[in-house]
């Protein structure tokens, strides 16, 4: 059993520049990141390093042509400079992290990240990878599970594997500066489900549990003093920073489950953001297990755990309304689906998220699949 494993180094530095100074980067370092990013904290250090810049290659959550793109200049890069591209630098939210996951164990000269599925226990590491996340939401930098779009699929896959690790996790709070509310919240959201999803699952140990425990009280404080004061919010970035990466720590090793697996059609069919998507269903799913296992001892903790944090007699309730003073849940019609989506978005989840449904703290069937999505519509 593996109780929790921490994978990658994580480190915290005051800035940016002081992480380039600990890390020495050199001509070697390729840096993958956002044209903002890159303006705003790298190009006043001057760096030697090459870059790559995320929308070059797309925008939104990442797709196979995308990854597939990107491979092909992470080979230029790597023919031009001397001695080759040593590490990988992936700065930016879930989107960048999970495709330089990609770009260091895709051996060089493949073609089509597809190839890499069937065999994803023989991928090897073939450049160290530092990630330093700029949202505080997929704890990508700690997780060893990238999540790409498959078009041939039509749906959203996780591409899992011990070298997909990052070998360093660098947490810069400056990082989140700028970073627009709305992609704050749904993050945030997003790092919250993560350590609801983890501390239910089956695979869940003491260990993990703690974790998760840990991520919910700093997310949901700090969304509290957020809900109160959005003011407040930039004092908070490194609390929310951490508390992500804790979440990412407990749900790569109990993992998420049937929230994840509900979202992925709906996001990747109307491009909705990652964590918005998730939200969609989190409330909704909270609820189907409180109906069907209302005796469930591990669910009456996490409530009682909501309840002593957000000082509520009905922890559900007070969950709900606090997440939406922080963000407004939206309807799946919102966002385009339609009537027909229910089913399809309900069997594309029971023909595709095996591995994720598997960690449901209460099964979920078509019909629990399809009666969820029809409440989301």
């Amino acid at each position: 059993m593996k109780l929790l494993p921490i994978v990658p180094a994580i480190d915290e530095f005051a800035d940016f520049a002081a992480f380039a100074r600990s890390f020495a980067l050199t001509e070697r370092d390729l840096i993958f990141t956002s044209g903002r990013t890159y303006r705003r904290f790298i190009a006043p250090l001057q760096l030697p390093c090459a870059v790559l810049f995320r929308e070059d290659y797309g925008s939104g959550e990442p797709t196979d042509g995308a990854v597939n793109a990107m491979l092909a200049a992470r080979d230029g890069v790597h023919a031009r400079i001397p001695g080759g591209v040593g590490r990988i630098i992936a700065i930016g939210g879930g989107s960048v992290l999970d495709m330089a996951k990609v770009l260091a164990v895709a051996p060089h000269g493949t073609a089509d990240v597809n190839e890499l599925y069937p065999d994803m226990a023989s991928l090897a590491r073939r450049h160290e990878l530092i990630a330093l996340p700029t949202t505080c939401g997929t704890g990508s930098e700690v997780t060893n599970i990238s999540v790409i779009f498959r078009t041939a699929l039509n749906t959203k896959h996780g591409l899992v594997g011990d070298a997909l690790y990052p070998v360093h996790a660098g947490l810069v709070p400056e990082l989140m500066d700028g970073l627009p509310y709305g992609v704050f919240a749904a993050s945030a959201i997003d790092a919250l489900i993560h350590a609801a999803e983890s501390f239910l699952s089956p695979l869940a140990t003491q260990e993990t549990m703690a974790r998760s425990c840990e991520a919910i009280r700093g997310i949901l404080t700090g969304f509290a003093a957020v809900a109160e004061n959005r003011d407040a919010l930039p004092s908070l970035h490194g609390q929310f920073l951490r508390s992500a990466t804790v979440a990412g720590l407990a749900f790569g090793a109990a993992g998420c489950g049937p929230v994840h697996a509900l979202s992925f059609a709906l996001g990747g069919k109307y491009h909705v953001p990652h964590g918005e998507s998730c939200y969609q269903y989190f409330l909704p799913v909270l609820r189907y297990y409180k109906a069907r296992r209302p005796d469930g001892e591990r669910l009456q903790e996490l409530e009682a755990l909501l309840r002593d944090v957000l000082h509520a007699e009905d922890g559900f309730a007070a969950l709900a309304a606090l997440l939406e003073r922080i963000l407004p849940r939206k309807p799946m019609s919102a966002y385009g689906a339609v009537e027909a989506d229910a089913a399809a978005f309900a069997r594309s989840t029971i023909d595709n998220q095996q591995r994720l449904l598997a960690r449901a703290y209460v099964p979920l069937d078509y019909e629990a699949a399809l009666a969820i999505e029809e409440e989301c519509l």
